[in-house]
Protein backbone atom coordinates (compact mmCIF):
# COMPACT_ATOMS: atom_id res chain seq x y z
CA UNK A 1 0.00 0.00 0.00
CA UNK A 2 1.02 3.50 -1.16
CA UNK A 3 1.80 5.63 1.48
CA UNK A 4 1.59 9.64 1.43
CA UNK A 5 3.69 12.17 3.00
CA UNK A 6 1.43 13.61 5.55
CA UNK A 7 -2.43 12.89 6.96
CA UNK A 8 -5.43 14.77 8.77
CA UNK A 9 -5.56 14.35 12.18
CA UNK A 10 -7.81 16.35 14.99
CA UNK A 11 -5.44 18.77 16.95
CA UNK A 12 -6.91 19.97 20.54
CA UNK A 13 -3.93 22.40 20.91
CA UNK A 14 -3.34 23.20 24.86
CA UNK A 15 -6.34 21.86 25.59
CA UNK A 16 -10.31 23.42 26.43
CA UNK A 17 -14.06 23.16 25.20
CA UNK A 18 -15.49 21.34 22.24
CA UNK A 19 -14.12 24.53 20.00
CA UNK A 20 -10.35 24.09 20.56
CA UNK A 21 -10.87 20.66 18.47
CA UNK A 22 -9.53 21.83 14.44
CA UNK A 23 -8.22 19.73 11.27
CA UNK A 24 -4.45 19.64 11.19
CA UNK A 25 -1.72 17.96 8.83
CA UNK A 26 0.85 16.05 9.94
CA UNK A 27 3.52 13.33 9.19
CA UNK A 28 2.33 9.88 9.66
CA UNK A 29 2.58 7.95 13.16
CA UNK A 30 6.28 5.70 12.97
CA UNK A 31 5.40 2.46 13.73
CA UNK A 32 7.65 0.19 16.18
CA UNK A 33 8.16 -3.36 15.18
CA UNK A 34 5.39 -4.82 17.53
CA UNK A 35 2.61 -2.15 15.75
CA UNK A 36 0.56 -1.83 12.02
CA UNK A 37 -0.22 1.76 10.80
CA UNK A 38 -3.94 1.21 10.23
CA UNK A 39 -5.59 3.43 7.68
CA UNK A 40 -8.36 5.08 9.88
CA UNK A 41 -11.91 4.29 8.32
CA UNK A 42 -13.84 4.84 11.40
CA UNK A 43 -13.22 6.24 14.86
CA UNK A 44 -14.57 5.77 18.30
CA UNK A 45 -15.50 8.58 20.86
CA UNK A 46 -15.59 8.00 23.82
CA UNK A 47 -15.79 9.66 27.62
CA UNK A 48 -11.44 9.79 28.13
CA UNK A 49 -11.30 11.68 24.91
CA UNK A 50 -13.24 14.67 26.54
CA UNK A 51 -11.36 14.48 29.85
CA UNK A 52 -8.29 14.22 27.63
CA UNK A 53 -9.32 17.06 25.60
CA UNK A 54 -10.04 19.54 28.78
CA UNK A 55 -7.20 18.83 29.45
CA UNK A 56 -8.28 16.70 32.77
CA UNK A 57 -6.98 13.53 31.36
CA UNK A 58 -2.71 13.67 29.68
CA UNK A 59 -1.96 10.24 28.45
CA UNK A 60 0.63 7.84 29.62
CA UNK A 61 4.15 8.32 28.65
CA UNK A 62 5.45 7.57 25.49
CA UNK A 63 1.25 6.99 23.87
CA UNK A 64 0.12 9.81 21.11
CA UNK A 65 -1.10 13.20 22.46
CA UNK A 66 -3.65 13.13 19.50
CA UNK A 67 -7.10 12.09 20.88
CA UNK A 68 -8.77 8.75 20.22
CA UNK A 69 -8.59 5.11 21.83
CA UNK A 70 -10.26 2.90 19.43
CA UNK A 71 -10.39 2.62 15.63
CA UNK A 72 -11.38 0.62 12.63
CA UNK A 73 -9.98 0.67 8.96
CA UNK A 74 -7.09 -1.66 6.62
CA UNK A 75 -3.58 -2.11 7.60
CA UNK A 76 -1.11 0.12 5.78
CA UNK A 77 1.70 -1.17 7.22
CA UNK A 78 3.30 -3.63 9.88
CA UNK A 79 6.62 -3.40 11.81
CA UNK A 80 8.98 -6.25 11.60
CA UNK A 81 7.98 -7.91 14.25
CA UNK A 82 4.32 -8.77 13.28
CA UNK A 83 3.53 -12.28 12.06
CA UNK A 84 -0.66 -12.04 12.50
CA UNK A 85 -1.28 -9.33 10.25
CA UNK A 86 -0.65 -8.41 6.78
CA UNK A 87 -0.88 -5.27 4.74
CA UNK A 88 -4.98 -4.86 3.62
CA UNK A 89 -6.12 -7.07 6.64
CA UNK A 90 -9.12 -5.35 7.62
CA UNK A 91 -8.84 -4.63 11.21
CA UNK A 92 -10.38 -2.60 14.34
CA UNK A 93 -8.12 -1.67 17.33
CA UNK A 94 -7.74 -0.54 21.20
CA UNK A 95 -5.05 2.50 20.45
CA UNK A 96 -2.80 4.30 23.08
CA UNK A 97 -3.98 7.00 21.05
CA UNK A 98 -4.03 8.30 17.84
CA UNK A 99 -7.19 7.59 16.83
CA UNK A 100 -8.76 11.01 15.36
CA UNK A 101 -6.34 10.72 12.22
CA UNK A 102 -6.23 9.27 8.83
CA UNK A 103 -3.25 7.42 9.99
CA UNK A 104 -2.68 5.32 13.57
CA UNK A 105 0.12 3.08 15.08
CA UNK A 106 -1.50 0.30 16.75
CA UNK A 107 0.56 -2.67 18.75
CA UNK A 108 -0.42 -5.28 16.69
CA UNK A 109 -1.77 -7.70 19.79
CA UNK A 110 -4.38 -5.25 20.23
CA UNK A 111 -6.08 -5.21 17.22
CA UNK A 112 -8.81 -7.94 16.05
CA UNK A 113 -10.44 -8.63 12.92
CA UNK A 114 -13.62 -7.41 11.90
CA UNK A 115 -16.71 -9.36 13.05
CA UNK A 116 -18.47 -10.90 10.12
CA UNK A 117 -20.82 -8.32 8.02
CA UNK A 118 -19.39 -5.59 9.71
CA UNK A 119 -18.30 -2.42 8.06
CA UNK A 120 -15.72 -0.04 9.54
CA UNK A 121 -18.66 2.24 11.44
CA UNK A 122 -19.30 -0.85 13.45
CA UNK A 123 -16.23 -2.20 13.65
CA UNK A 124 -14.83 1.09 14.99
CA UNK A 125 -17.88 0.97 17.98
CA UNK A 126 -16.05 -1.87 19.44
CA UNK A 127 -12.77 -1.74 21.09
CA UNK A 128 -12.69 0.73 23.79
CA UNK A 129 -16.19 -0.43 25.29
CA UNK A 130 -16.00 -4.31 24.92
CA UNK A 131 -12.30 -4.21 26.07
CA UNK A 132 -13.60 -2.09 29.16
CA UNK A 133 -16.66 -4.67 29.83
CA UNK A 134 -14.55 -8.01 29.75
CA UNK A 135 -11.92 -7.13 31.80
CA UNK A 136 -14.01 -5.34 34.40
CA UNK A 137 -17.50 -7.25 34.56
CA UNK A 138 -16.48 -10.94 33.49
CA UNK A 139 -12.83 -10.88 34.63
CA UNK A 140 -13.03 -8.40 38.19
CA UNK A 141 -16.44 -8.86 38.64
CA UNK A 142 -16.80 -12.22 37.66
CA UNK A 143 -19.71 -12.18 36.60
CA UNK A 144 -21.46 -15.89 35.82
CA UNK A 145 -24.63 -17.18 34.32
CA UNK A 146 -27.26 -17.51 36.65
CA UNK A 147 -26.35 -14.04 38.37
CA UNK A 148 -27.39 -10.88 38.65
CA UNK A 149 -25.95 -7.51 37.83
CA UNK A 150 -26.79 -3.56 38.36
CA UNK A 151 -25.40 -1.74 35.50
CA UNK A 152 -25.17 1.88 35.87
CA UNK A 153 -25.47 4.27 32.33
CA UNK A 154 -27.06 1.50 30.58
CA UNK A 155 -27.33 3.52 27.20
CA UNK A 156 -23.72 4.74 27.38
CA UNK A 157 -21.46 3.22 24.76
CA UNK A 158 -20.33 0.96 28.25
CA UNK A 159 -23.14 0.71 29.37
CA UNK A 160 -24.75 -0.79 26.28
CA UNK A 161 -22.45 -3.56 25.96
CA UNK A 162 -22.60 -4.63 29.39
CA UNK A 163 -26.22 -5.55 29.05
CA UNK A 164 -25.94 -7.17 25.92
CA UNK A 165 -23.09 -9.13 27.06
CA UNK A 166 -24.45 -10.05 30.36
CA UNK A 167 -27.23 -11.31 28.48
CA UNK A 168 -25.59 -13.10 26.12
CA UNK A 169 -23.82 -14.57 29.00
CA UNK A 170 -26.95 -15.63 31.03
CA UNK A 171 -27.14 -13.66 33.34
CA UNK A 172 -29.95 -10.80 34.26
CA UNK A 173 -28.95 -7.45 34.28
CA UNK A 174 -30.52 -4.55 35.37
CA UNK A 175 -30.10 -1.05 34.32
CA UNK A 176 -30.42 2.58 35.12
CA UNK A 177 -31.06 5.66 32.92
CA UNK A 178 -32.17 9.26 32.87
CA UNK A 179 -35.30 8.71 30.70
CA UNK A 180 -38.34 7.16 30.49
CA UNK A 181 -37.02 6.89 26.76
CA UNK A 182 -33.91 5.60 27.72
CA UNK A 183 -34.85 2.84 30.06
CA UNK A 184 -36.94 1.57 27.62
CA UNK A 185 -33.93 1.67 25.08
CA UNK A 186 -31.61 -0.47 28.23
CA UNK A 187 -35.07 -3.21 28.15
CA UNK A 188 -34.42 -3.41 24.14
CA UNK A 189 -30.93 -4.18 24.79
CA UNK A 190 -31.46 -6.90 26.93
CA UNK A 191 -32.28 -5.47 30.67
CA UNK A 192 -34.61 -7.15 32.61
CA UNK A 193 -35.61 -3.76 34.13
CA UNK A 194 -34.70 -0.39 33.85
CA UNK A 195 -34.17 2.55 37.04
CA UNK A 196 -35.10 6.17 35.76
CA UNK A 197 -32.85 6.77 38.44
CA UNK A 198 -34.44 10.66 38.40
CA UNK A 199 -37.54 9.34 39.33
CA UNK A 200 -36.91 6.48 41.59
CA UNK A 201 -34.24 5.17 44.13
CA UNK A 202 -32.26 2.76 42.34
CA UNK A 203 -31.19 1.26 45.48
CA UNK A 204 -34.76 1.02 47.06
CA UNK A 205 -35.97 -0.57 43.66
CA UNK A 206 -33.13 -2.88 43.38
CA UNK A 207 -34.08 -4.72 46.66
CA UNK A 208 -38.03 -4.46 45.52
CA UNK A 209 -36.87 -6.16 42.04
CA UNK A 210 -34.50 -9.04 43.82
CA UNK A 211 -36.95 -9.81 46.47
CA UNK A 212 -34.81 -8.23 49.10
CA UNK A 213 -31.39 -10.09 48.04
CA UNK A 214 -29.63 -8.04 46.02
CA UNK A 215 -27.38 -8.00 42.91
CA UNK A 216 -24.25 -9.93 42.54
CA UNK A 217 -22.22 -7.58 40.45
CA UNK A 218 -22.77 -3.42 40.43
CA UNK A 219 -21.11 -1.69 37.44
CA UNK A 220 -20.43 1.43 38.23
CA UNK A 221 -18.58 4.87 36.86
CA UNK A 222 -20.64 8.10 38.63
CA UNK A 223 -18.64 7.03 41.61
CA UNK A 224 -18.42 9.31 44.97
CA UNK A 225 -22.59 10.01 45.37
CA UNK A 226 -23.52 6.24 44.51
CA UNK A 227 -20.76 4.58 46.51
CA UNK A 228 -23.07 4.13 49.81
CA UNK A 229 -26.16 2.90 47.84
CA UNK A 230 -24.40 0.69 45.13
CA UNK A 231 -22.70 -1.18 48.83
CA UNK A 232 -26.82 -1.41 49.61
CA UNK A 233 -27.80 -3.07 46.05
CA UNK A 234 -25.09 -5.96 46.57
CA UNK A 235 -26.11 -9.46 47.90
CA UNK A 236 -23.80 -11.42 49.89
CA UNK A 237 -20.16 -12.35 48.05
CA UNK A 238 -21.55 -9.63 45.63
CA UNK A 239 -18.76 -7.40 43.93
CA UNK A 240 -18.59 -4.09 43.18
CA UNK A 241 -16.81 -2.42 40.32
CA UNK A 242 -15.56 0.77 39.32
CA UNK A 243 -15.09 2.15 36.15
CA UNK A 244 -14.72 5.49 36.22
CA UNK A 245 -16.09 8.71 38.96
CA UNK A 246 -17.51 11.04 36.80
CA UNK A 247 -18.84 12.66 39.94
CA UNK A 248 -15.85 12.33 42.22
CA UNK A 249 -14.11 9.36 43.76
CA UNK A 250 -14.09 10.32 47.62
CA UNK A 251 -17.49 9.66 49.00
CA UNK A 252 -18.17 11.12 52.59
CA UNK A 253 -19.19 8.76 55.50
CA UNK A 254 -18.78 5.85 54.30
CA UNK A 255 -19.98 2.86 56.33
CA UNK A 256 -17.30 0.32 56.07
CA UNK A 257 -19.25 -2.50 57.76
CA UNK A 258 -21.55 -4.12 55.09
CA UNK A 259 -18.49 -4.50 53.21
CA UNK A 260 -16.97 -7.20 55.92
CA UNK A 261 -20.87 -8.31 57.19
CA UNK A 262 -21.94 -9.31 53.74
CA UNK A 263 -18.30 -10.23 52.62
CA UNK A 264 -17.95 -7.84 49.79
CA UNK A 265 -15.32 -7.51 47.36
CA UNK A 266 -14.50 -3.41 46.02
CA UNK A 267 -12.64 -3.35 42.71
CA UNK A 268 -12.22 -1.62 40.02
CA UNK A 269 -9.79 -0.84 36.78
CA UNK A 270 -8.60 2.14 33.96
CA UNK A 271 -7.88 0.26 30.65
CA UNK A 272 -5.34 2.99 28.85
CA UNK A 273 -2.25 2.26 31.71
CA UNK A 274 -2.20 -1.58 31.29
CA UNK A 275 0.76 -2.95 29.25
CA UNK A 276 1.09 -4.13 25.61
CA UNK A 277 0.90 -7.14 26.87
CA UNK A 278 -2.37 -7.03 29.10
CA UNK A 279 -4.01 -5.41 26.63
CA UNK A 280 -3.31 -8.18 23.92
CA UNK A 281 -4.39 -10.76 26.83
CA UNK A 282 -7.88 -9.05 26.60
CA UNK A 283 -8.04 -8.75 22.95
CA UNK A 284 -7.33 -12.70 22.74
CA UNK A 285 -9.58 -13.77 25.36
CA UNK A 286 -12.50 -11.36 23.50
CA UNK A 287 -10.92 -12.91 20.11
CA UNK A 288 -12.02 -16.41 22.03
CA UNK A 289 -15.44 -15.99 23.85
CA UNK A 290 -16.40 -12.38 21.92
CA UNK A 291 -16.03 -12.36 19.01
CA UNK A 292 -17.77 -15.76 17.84
CA UNK A 293 -20.92 -13.87 19.40
CA UNK A 294 -20.81 -10.86 16.96
CA UNK A 295 -20.17 -12.93 14.12
CA UNK A 296 -23.37 -14.48 14.72
CA UNK A 297 -25.17 -11.10 14.85
CA UNK A 298 -25.65 -10.73 18.88
CA UNK A 299 -24.58 -8.50 21.26
CA UNK A 300 -23.88 -5.98 18.52
CA UNK A 301 -23.07 -2.42 19.11
CA UNK A 302 -25.49 0.08 19.22
CA UNK A 303 -24.82 3.15 17.04
CA UNK A 304 -25.80 6.81 17.71
CA UNK A 305 -24.57 8.80 15.30
CA UNK A 306 -22.14 8.52 12.41
CA UNK A 307 -20.16 12.00 11.68
CA UNK A 308 -17.63 13.29 9.52
CA UNK A 309 -14.30 14.06 11.42
CA UNK A 310 -14.33 17.78 10.10
CA UNK A 311 -17.12 17.45 12.75
CA UNK A 312 -15.53 16.42 15.54
CA UNK A 313 -16.25 18.92 17.90
CA UNK A 314 -20.19 18.68 17.55
CA UNK A 315 -19.63 15.00 18.06
CA UNK A 316 -17.63 15.99 21.44
CA UNK A 317 -20.96 18.34 22.46
CA UNK A 318 -22.97 15.09 21.58
CA UNK A 319 -20.79 13.59 24.20
CA UNK A 320 -20.92 15.93 26.60
CA UNK A 321 -25.16 16.41 26.23
CA UNK A 322 -25.07 12.80 27.71
CA UNK A 323 -28.23 13.14 25.08
CA UNK A 324 -26.88 9.39 23.32
CA UNK A 325 -28.38 6.13 23.40
CA UNK A 326 -24.69 3.90 22.39
CA UNK A 327 -22.03 4.50 20.25
CA UNK A 328 -21.06 8.13 18.34
CA UNK A 329 -18.49 7.26 15.87
CA UNK A 330 -16.19 9.61 13.32
CA UNK A 331 -15.94 8.65 9.75
CA UNK A 332 -12.26 9.38 8.48
CA UNK A 333 -11.97 8.08 5.33
CA UNK A 334 -14.28 6.13 2.87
Amino acid sequence: MNLPDSMTYIDHGTGGGAEVLRLSTGTLPAIAPDEVLIRVQAAGINRPDVLQRSGAYPPPKGASPVLGLEVAGEVAAAGAAVSQWRVGDRVCGLTNGGGYAEYCAVPASQCLRWPTGYDAVRAAALPETYFTVWANLFQRGGLKRGETVLIHGGTSGIGVTAIKLAAAFGATAYATAGSDAKCAACKDFGAAEAINYRTRDFADEIKRLTEQRGVDVVLDMVGAPYFTRNISCLAMDGRLVMIAFLEGSKPDGVDLLPIMVRRLTVTGSTMRPRTTAEKGALAASLAAEVWPLLDAGTCAPAIHAVMPLAEVAAAHRLMESSAHIGKIILRVVS
